[in-house]
């Protein structure tokens, strides 16, 4: 066996069934491996594509995603794809080709320090040396990425080693990790301080993060708020841990978030936080929240806790072991009435319904919900970054955290369409759709060609408005309407692009026809686009004049 049918054989022995990249001359002993064994290989036209694939197939499988590229430019093509899973806690094991041994350090062609390059953002990084060691290597690689706080580990194979023959004479496949340690039970003491900490409360509220997602605990979550009645406000990768429509979920937090989740946490006085960073797009004003309410944090991750704000009660350790510590000693609890009142009165007074009528432009927020009303959400919805982010997070009816798929901590553009992908080639059971906008689509649209390749069926939804929206609605508010480098123009003519890969696309300029479009797509059994137009001055959220109501100076 080479150093590479080692590779191969070890991600079969962890039940690998697919690998997205791209190939070159460092890591084309992987690919030969590859052809001779039982894993499928989907190549990418990007690099950073096959990173996002990886993602989105993980997030969908519950497993580790694995993408592969050769050295220097293949390899920093991946950063951007390993940075994105990483601070959204997505499992991926990335192969990478490096220049042979004795060439490391002398600037040869196509090399560059990977592992230094990506430290900063991924769980652990190997530079293999010794071909006897990589079926350890990769048993570890698993290992970590999918335990604990889940992420990225990197894999660097100098070409040499990926080549050398190999008797199997001194091999070892034991995972050793001295250093590694994974958190043990919660601290039976602190989650009681939790438990009275509610109870002692006149307006609890529980801020749920991806972290509820990641230790696998929604159902656990969901049973607790129901025997409690505490209410849910999240961070974006939280979406979906409780049903959009669930009457104990208030919404999504933060500058982009609902105004309802906004008030409601500003007006609580204990925030029980599961598994989130409290980062600055969820919680702009840290220092105030922390004056304001009594704050627990429960993270696996200890450098989180404390990182961005002081709580009162930390705890270390898995959402679901600490829900199920926690649930026992709620028995019986149920959060004040008094308190629910009042959240469901911000959310009554701060209820909008979109108008249907035709104006020339979809109202994206009404498609929406059309979408999720037509689909019963019974589908795997990707997201770029930008306005149609934000669209989706507040107006479409999400009920399941892992049919959901954005980059939420990295905000990630060219996401959206390859992380579809990813989760198509996962499961083939519930039609993936991915959103985006005209922007964000042009940085991934290659992919359409690994698409149609390997008849991977995506309904993609552009939003089309010819300018990057989010930038545009920035500078709007804050530059005085100096629209600059924001104008994408009018072409291409998506439709055509489509009809080039053999790809059925439909448009939508009314309100009035939507549902049509929608069902004929739906209705598609393969691959299809439709072309959503916008107004190009459509704003993200509810607007501050649409609701009549006189808030306390504090909201």
């Amino acid at each position: 066996m080479t150093g590479a049918d080692l590779a191969i054989k070890a991600l079969e022995d962890n039940g690998v069934e697919v690998i997205f990249g791209y190939p070159g001359a460092a890591n084309a002993p992987i690919i030969e491996s590859i052809s001779h064994s039982s894993i499928d290989y989907i190549l990418s036209r990007n690099e950073q594509g096959a990173a996002h694939m990886a993602s989105g197939y993980a997030r969908v499988k519950k497993c580790a995603g694995v993408c592969t590229a050769t050295s220097g430019p293949g390899a920093t093509n991946l950063i951007t794809g390993l940075a994105t899973a990483y601070m959204d806690s997505i499992p991926l094991v990335a192969f990478t080709g490096q220049v042979a041994v004795p060439l490391i350090g002398k600037d040869a062609f196509q090399e560059v320090d990977i592992i230094g390059a990506t430290l900063p953002f991924t769980k652990h990084s190997y530079l293999v040396k010794n071909c006897a060691d990589i079926p350890r290597i990769v048993n570890e690689a698993f290992h970590i990425a999918t335990t604990g706080r889940p992420g990225p580990v990197l894999i660097d194979f100098p070409v040499d080693v990926l080549k050398q023959e190999y008797d199997g004479s001194d091999r070892d496949d034991t995972v050793s990790l001295r250093g590694y340690k994974l958190p043990g039970k919660a601290n039976e003491a602190q989650v009681k301080k939790v438990a009275e900490a509610v109870k002692k409360a006149r307006k609890p509220v529980i801020l749920a993060g991806g972290g509820v997602t990641c230790s696998d605990a929604v159902s656990e979550f969901r049973e607790l708020i129901d025997k409690t009645n505490i209410p849910v406000i999240s961070t974006m990768m939280g979406i979906g841990v409780m049903p959009s429509d669930d009457k104990r979920y208030y919404g999504m937090i933060g500058s982009h978030g609902a105004k309802r989740a906004n008030i409601i946490l500003n007006r609580s006085d204990l925030v029980i936080v599961m598994g989130s960073r409290l980062g600055d797009r969820s919680v702009a004003n840290a220092k105030g929240l922390e004056k304001a309410n009594k704050l627990v944090h429960i993270d696996i991750d200890p450098a989180e806790i404390g990182k961005n704000m002081q709580p009162s009660i930390p705890v270390v350790g898995d959402i679901k072991d600490v829900i199920s510590q926690l649930e026992p000693m709620l028995e019986g609890y149920k959060a004040p009435e008094a308190w629910i009142e009042e959240a469901d009165e911000v959310r009554s007074m701060l209820a909008y319904k979109r108008p249907t009528d035709d104006r020339g432009y979809v109202d994206p927020r009404y498609f929406l919900e059309r979408l999720a009303d037509k689909t019963g959400s019974e589908i795997y919805l990707t997201t770029e970054v930008g306005q149609n982010q934000i669209w989706c997070v507040n107006h479409y009816n999400v009920k399941d955290s892992r049919h959901f798929l954005t980059s939420g901590g990295f905000g990630t553009m060219g996401y959206g369409l390859p992380a579809a992908i990813g989760a198509s080639r996962a499961q083939n059971e519930l039609p993936v759709v991915a959103v985006m906008g005209d922007g964000s689509f042009q940085m991934d649209m290659p992919e359409l060609g690994t698409m149609t390749q390997y008849e991977i069926p995506v309904k993609m939804i552009l939003f089309r408005n010819d300018r990057l929206g989010m930038v545009h609605e920035h500078q709007y508010l804050y530059f005085g309407s100096n629209y600059q480098m924001v104008d994408l123009g009018d072409k291409p003519d998506f439709n055509k692009i489509a009809e080039a890969y053999g790809i059925k696309s439909g448009n939508v300029r009314e309100n009035s026809q939507v549902d049509a479009a929608i069902d004929e797509m739906m209705a598609d059994k393969e691959s299809y686009l439709l072309v959503v137009e916008v107004d190009p001055y459509e704003p993200t959220g509810d607007s501050l004049n649409e609701n009549k109501m006189t808030f306390r100076e504090e909201d």
